[in-house]
């Protein structure tokens, strides 16, 4: 009789180079025990069709028992809410998708460290303790329980009653002197959809905290960055693209100030130029919560910027001396042919490679990457132009733009 020794267990966090933001947490551990995902975040259609109507169904079936469903004593009715309904039926669903999105298009970025070799042989243990200390911090359960602490404490209480919610009779809360009085449906949708949907949106800005710490603690490590990469960014042009894993967040916000400037345009009177900062100020606030971790790496670009433009200088100085000195001195011999000579040719190729030195730009950030992100942020908002001139006019204008 044999006896069979038993398989050890596998630790998750063994091998760095299985880095993902999204797989982890109590949040995902709670979708993979109730058949919503899997150890890949499979499942996407039934968490894209569960969880937002989990959040959004008992809102419609309250409001149509108290009678504030379409018309009747709100001013906003359940189904004109705008706002609502986009954060509910649009962004949620895009929150979602995003982590698939993050985990197969942020795979592949921590790889290229070690495999272009930006990582020297003897910091590599250092830059695994950070791939581990990340993966960490992405599974801490008192992570995600102060996150609901500051979804209730902040978010609820003082963000959405005092900052977003409308100043006029609603499907949720009609104001009075003592304050708002709240419907059944409006507890619901302040105690319970609108926290989750509030978590989901905070539980990204800590895994983008997780993804700028773990960039800044590589930052730490003296990469091998070549001046004369054909990136212009030392080999490090990969983290410009994280921004395209980030796009439907940037969506995602996006609809979210549309819904908000929608509700306030269509019930409040508001024009659409009013919002031009709140416009602005969400661009600027993506670009920060996106690009900003890139910044870390630049006193490295610079440095090797620096130290590339004097060391290229300096053997450029002493090529075209000897290439001076060869062919215009007397210094070849009298067979040598300057006709196909690789001397020329090389020349040529050292101006180049000094070109690209003196080009390198100071943090792997693209002007592509930028306006990407810009775009994707200011898509959602295009409808909201059909409250400023008729749709026949806009046609009209953006044909005459283009043709």
């Amino acid at each position: 009789m044999s006896l069979s020794t038993p398989a050890p267990k596998v630790d998750p966090l063994a091998d760095p180079e299985d880095f993902s933001l999204v797989l982890g947490g109590p949040l995902f551990q709670l979708l993979q025990r109730v058949r919503l995902s899997d150890d890949s975040l499979e499942l996407l259609r039934r968490r894209v069709l569960f969880i937002p109507l989990l959040c959004w169904l008992p809102l419609f079936v309250l409001s149509a028992l108290e009678g504030k469903l379409l018309q009747g004593q709100a001013t906003v009715p359940f189904l004109l809410d705008l706002e609502m309904h986009v954060r509910f039926l649009v962004t949620m669903p895009l929150l979602i998708v995003a982590e698939q999105i993050v985990h197969q298009r942020m795979l592949p970025m921590v790889r290229q460290f070690k495999e272009r070799s930006l990582v020297p042989a003897e910091a590599v243990p250092t830059f695994d303790r950070a791939v581990v200390s990340a993966l960490r911090l992405r599974n801490s359960v008192s992570a995600e329980v102060v996150l609901v602490a500051i979804v209730y404490g902040v978010g609820v209480m003082i963000i959405w009653r005092q900052y977003m919610a409308l100043d006029a009779s609603t499907w949720y809360a009609t104001p009075s002197p003592a304050g708002p009085e709240h419907t059944i449906a409006g507890l619901w949708y302040g105690y319970l959809s609108l926290p989750f949907f509030q978590f989901l949106l905070c539980r990204w800005y800590f895994r983008m905290y997780v993804w700028a710490r773990f960039l800044w603690q590589v930052s730490r490590i003296e990469l091998n960055i070549l001046p004369t990469h054909p990136d212009k960014m030392g080999g490090l042009s990969f983290l410009s693209a994280t921004v395209n894993a980030f796009v439907p967040i940037a969506v995602a916000h996006g609809a979210v100030l549309a819904g908000q400037l929608g509700d306030r345009i269509l019930h409040l009177g508001a024009k659409l130029p009013d919002f031009k900062s709140e416009i602005a100020l969400l661009v600027v606030f993506l670009s920060v919560l996106v690009h900003g971790p890139l910044l870390v790496f630049g006193p490295q670009l610079g440095r090797a910027k620096r130290k590339g433009r004097l060391e290229y200088d300096a053997l450029g100085q002493r090529y075209a001396r000897e290439f001076d000195a060869k062919w215009l001195r007397g210094g070849a011999p009298a067979d040598e042919p300057l006709l196909g000579s690789g001397d020329i040719q090389s020349l040529t190729d050292l101006g180049n490679s000094l070109e690209v030195v003196r080009t390198m730009r100071a943090v792997p950030i693209t002007k592509d990457a930028l306006v990407l992100l810009t775009a994707a942020t200011l898509i959602p908002m295009l409808p909201l132009l059909l409250t400023m001139m008729p749709l026949e006019e806009l046609l009209k204008k953006l044909f005459g733009i283009l043709f």
